[in-house]
Formats: C-alpha cells, structure tokens, sequence
C-alpha cells in the first residue's frame, strides 16, 4: 500500500506532545436531557499519538460524548479538558480555536453532493481558515493521495462508492492537520474489503502523524484489527502490520451502559471478560 507521506509530515508546524500530558480527558462528566440522564460522572483520559476506542449499545451516549468534546453541547457538571485546555466552559468563539485542531468523521460523510471531491475536501481550508485557492487545492491533492484518491479529485461524490466517500471525508477531516479525530462507526454499513481500507487509513494517521482518535463503533472485528496493526515505512512504501503485542496494548477500549462506564481496558481483557453484559455484546 503506498501513500503520499513527506508531504503531510510536518512535525516542526506541530506542537510537541509531552506523552504523560493526555489529550482529551473526562472528569466526571455528567449530562441529562430532561429526565433522561445518557451521561453520570463519565472521567476517562486518552493519550496522545493514541486510540480509543467507544463501545455501547445504540443510545448509550457515544455520539454525545463527540459532541461535548466539540463543544456542541455542554454538560451539566463535570470538566472536559483538550490539550489541557478546559473546554466545557468556553464561549463559542473561543471553542472555534479548539475545533481548528480537530477532525470529524461523520457516519453519513456529510459530503457536499454540489462540489467536486476537491472542493469538498479544501472547503473548510477556504472558507473557515482563509487558504488560498491554490494552497487549498495544493493540500486536497496531498491528502487525496494519503487515501489513494488523488486521481479523483474532479469527480462528484455521486460518482464514487460508499467506501471511497468514507476515504474523501477521512482526507477532509485531516485537511487541516489536526491533532485529533472523532470518528463515529466508519465502516458501517460497508463490506470488509473497503471496511479493511478504512481500518488502515485510521492506522496510518495514528502511526505516521500521530493523531489522537476516538472511535465510536459497532464492528469490533475493525477495532481490533486497528488495535493490532501498526503502519510503517520500508522501501519507500507504507506498510500495514502486525503490531508489537506493547504497541497492541496501546489501544484503549471504553464501553458505556446504563449512563456509566462500564468497562476500560484493553481488548484482550475486554475478550477475556466473564461479564454476562461484556460476552452477550462480544457474541
């Protein structure tokens, strides 16, 4: 598998991460929506260059926690902390700062079925950061590329396949350089060769950037393969791995049930659970 990579390695534009300062952090978060409580005293801490990984039945508040990172919604207590910054008491003008520096992935793409793959990938390089036109296209070319989709950047998204859409929203995500990305259920609803394809453009922005990432997903087959494969660089070329079983053990694994966490760990603990709840969700 090759990828565009010295073009997107950058680290001297990047702040240095100090690896015992985490990334994001929850420090008993709780939120309701009238009488029903989705969040109560949430606190988990994700490092940085790393992966977390979000698991629970649908309505258990996965989503929400994306949202309050964001800054689109704000808890009832509790303190949300990114970079160090805390963030659950900003104004919106300052949280724009702190959205600059983070990707979405949205489930549906959210592409815009007006604007050419390009297009959608530089726009919010030119319209939320004032990119020129040719330094925006410039970077929709280098990032096409690190998904292996340069030669499509004139198409449509109603040209492309599902998966392919996947990859322009992952290339438009990280458009920005950010040091981090939210992603919900990326390969839902995807079969498991572009599923696959997913899994290591998710691996290759973790190992060759060091992106820090939450996944919210569904599909654990996915999220153990992300959890047990490394990116690396022979010959020129990217190359997906097995991982190191220490480089493995990186992967955090957070399933939320009943408005609490309910289990934190790695997925080989997660698999070895004898919890009832944690080996009917596992089947």
């Amino acid at each position: 598998m090759t990828a565009v990579v010295s073009a997107l390695q950058t680290p001297d534009d990047r702040a240095v991460d100090d690896p015992d300062v985490p990334a994001i952090v929850f420090d008993r978060v709780s939120l309701a929506f009238d009488d029903n409580v989705v969040l109560s005293d949430i606190s988990f801490a994700v490092r940085p260059g790393t992966t977390l990984f979000l698991l629970g039945a649908s309505g258990s508040g996965k989503s929400v926690v994306l949202k309050l990172i964001l800054g689109l919604l704000k808890p009832d207590s509790g303190v949300i902390r990114v970079r160090g910054e805390r963030v659950d008491n900003m104004s919106e003008q300052q949280l724009l700062k702190v959205r600059g520096d983070i990707g979405m992935l949205f489930q549906e793409t959210a592409l815009f079925d007006s604007l050419t793959v390009a297009d959608n990938v530089g726009y919010r390089l030119i319209e939320e950061m004032g990119m020129p036109l040719d330094e925006a296209l410039g970077r929709s070319r280098e990032v096409l590329g690190f998904v292996g989709l340069a030669e499509y950047m004139d198409r449509m998204p109603s040209e492309l396949s599902g998966g392919q859409r996947r990859r322009v929203a992952i290339a438009r995500a990280f458009a920005s350089k950010p040091r981090h990305l939210l992603i919900d259920d990326p390969t839902s609803g995807l079969d498991p060769i572009t599923s696959k394809t997913i899994d290591n453009e998710i691996i290759k922005l973790r190992d060759l950037e060091r992106v820090t990432s939450i996944v919210v997903t569904h599909q654990l087959p996915d999220a153990h393969f992300i959890a047990s494969h490394e990116a690396v660089q022979q010959n020129g070329r990217v190359v997906i791995t097995a991982a190191h079983p220490q480089k493995a053990e990186e992967a955090e694994f957070l399933m939320l049930a009943d408005a609490k966490v309910y289990f934190e760990g790695t997925f080989a603990a997660l698999r070895a659970s004898d919890d009832p709840y944690l080996k009917k969700f596992l089947s």
